[in-house]
């Protein structure tokens, strides 16, 4: 089981108040739910898991939490690898660069859709 995560705007042509729109995906990427906890740790878990529980609808409003997490996480990366999944499937050194690569999704797509299935 994974995270996916999309960053989307509406096609050309397509209204943005019509919710059914067809939309265009500019940024995807997926993790494994195993770093769950490690998110958690982080304070970035619901912005990553649970976006819409928590207000976020656009991809500017991403940027500085999952930087903040993010700056976090590479402070104290010893409490962060204690998180790791025993499996190997979810560790702090894959979870580092899906969350930089996210945030430079957002940089460049601040006004796309947050999207998220679980």
């Amino acid at each position: 089981m994974s995270l996916d995560v999309s960053l989307t705007v509406p096609k050309p042509g397509q209204s943005t108040a019509n919710v059914s729109a067809e939309t265009m995906e500019l940024y995807t990427s997926n993790i494994t739910h195993n770093l769950g906890k490690m998110a958690k740790e982080a304070g970035i878990y619901e912005h990553l898991w649970r976006p819409e529980e928590i207000g976020i609808e656009k991809a500017k409003q991403l940027i500085e939490p999952l930087t903040a997490g993010l700056a976090l996480m590479q402070s104290d990366r010893a409490r962060f690898e204690t998180f790791n999944a025993t499996n190997g499937w979810g560790t702090y050194k894959d979870f580092i660069p899906f969350i930089k690569s996210y945030i430079g999704a957002c940089l460049a797509y601040p006004e796309a859709d947050v999207s998220v299935s679980r």
